[in-house]
């Protein structure tokens, strides 16, 4: 009865190829026994392209990898070892893989971005050929080990960066305070 199966992991740096084999016989087990959509919702396999064209040939029907935040914040928000140039090149590859295979980024807000810099981020992420787009609320997991919230967005502004979006070509956009990838 399933009819859209979301796929995910934690970042997997610990295995050669970043989980990806691993991504890649569950698209198709799941395939096999369901008949349903599939989405992958993937770390950044940070500077091992092989990893992306494995999960790419299993043919998820989406390829989601969230982008998270702005440039400025990028690697405070994401780590040391995330790039922001890898991401977007890493939706861009996907697509020269597999034209047919929609991908998916999203973005947390509230984080200290400005409108400016959301919608160059945006923008960025249209230019590389993103079809699908969450934007939602940041919320701090837990005090004193995670950032905190600098802002708390507004529903109506939720709603209006969701139109915006729609406005630059995004072709699905899930914009609210309780939207997640």
């Amino acid at each position: 009865g399933l009819e859209h199966v979301v796929i995910t992991s934690v970042t997997r740096d610990d295995l050669p190829d970043g989980g990806a084999d691993h991504f890649h016989r569950c698209v198709l087990a799941v395939r096999g026994r369901t008949g349903a959509a599939v989405e992958v919702l993937t770390p950044d396999f940070v500077q091992c392209r092989w990893a992306v064209d494995r999960v790419v040939e299993s043919a998820p029907d989406v390829f989601n990898h969230n982008m998270e935040t702005v440039p400025r914040l990028y690697r405070k928000v994401r780590g040391p070892k995330s790039d922001y140039a890898w991401t977007l090149g890493l939706l861009r590859r996907v697509k020269q893989l597999n034209p047919a295979i929609k991908t998916k980024s999203g973005l947390m807000l509230g984080l200290g971005e400005t409108r400016e810099e959301l919608m160059d981020a945006l923008s960025d992420l249209r230019e590389n050929d993103c079809d699908f787009l969450t934007l939602g609320q940041y919320l701090q997991p837990a005090q004193d080990k995670y950032m905190p919230v600098v802002r708390y967005v507004p529903p109506e502004e939720f709603d209006e960066l969701g139109q915006m979006a729609r406005e630059i070509g995004f072709k699905k956009v899930a914009s609210g305070p309780f939207v997640r990838s």
